[in-house]
């Protein structure tokens, strides 16, 4: 559709960098897995035995390239880290076989699902939808994509987060409770997926709240690291 159809111009395509290269990945949306970890599940006060995955969603435009510095955001006084693998789809499909995700795996890097905690406590408690605890602006700082191809394993391999050069998030992608073929696979049986779909795989235990002036640093092994620097509060 030409751009002088539109009321007023389309937002610009988010995208995200391509590790070694100029060339960007167009975002179509992103997808989140809760409770992918056994420690972290029961850190959170809930129980980590397998049952089916949930997910939920965070806007396009949430996703930012790192490194970064984004300001502390509005409305919370419980901001919190969360370091995840990330997954992005380049063949859409629906209904994928465990067996034929990776031929719809375009590449990995590693984000942080920020979240504003205490938002997100209140929605539990009343029953309520998470996005304004977990969709807001800034809240999914992504490392530049590795192609799937060059990356070691989506299966093994440690995935860390530090702050101000502590640890504090350190598991390994085998800890996973649902591995990237099965959580793919369970997804694409609720929508089609398409590419440009991101998938953010779950946090494993250690997560903990942010303030201004934190330098959040973090990785998984083999694919990729960032650095994200916490601002003033806007």
């Amino acid at each position: 559709m030409p751009a002088d159809d539109f009321v007023f111009p389309p937002a610009p395509q988010a995208s995200l960098a391509v590790q070694g290269t100029d060339a960007r990945f167009p975002i179509r949306r992103i997808f989140c897995v809760g409770r992918n970890y056994e420690a972290h599940a029961r850190e959170m006060g809930n129980d980590p035995t397998r049952e089916a995955p949930f997910f939920f969603t965070k806007p396009a435009d949430a996703a930012l390239d790192t490194p970064c510095t984004i300001p502390y955001p509005p409305q919370t006084e419980d901001l919190h880290h969360e370091i995840e693998l990330v997954i992005a789809i380049g063949k859409g499909g629906r209904n994928i076989a465990e067996e034929d995700v990776m031929g719809h795996v375009w590449g990995a890097s590693v984000g942080i699902d920020l979240t504003r905690r205490d938002l997100q406590a209140e929605a539990k408690k009343a029953g309520r939808p998470w996005d304004w605890g977990k969709a807001f602006d800034n809240s999914a700082p992504i490392a530049p994509l590795k192609p799937i191809a060059d990356v070691p394993s989506i299966e093994q391999g440690r995935i860390w987060l530090a702050v101000n050069g502590t640890v504090r998030q350190d598991a390994d992608l085998a800890d996973l409770i649902w591995s990237v073929r099965e959580h793919v696979a369970i997804l694409s049986h609720s929508m089609s997926l398409a590419p440009g779909d991101i998938i953010m795989t779950g946090t494993p235990a250690g997560v903990a709240a942010l303030v201004e002036g934190d330098v959040v640093t973090g990785g998984v092994d083999g694919i990729a690291t960032l650095e994200v620097k916490i601002g003033p509060r806007v």
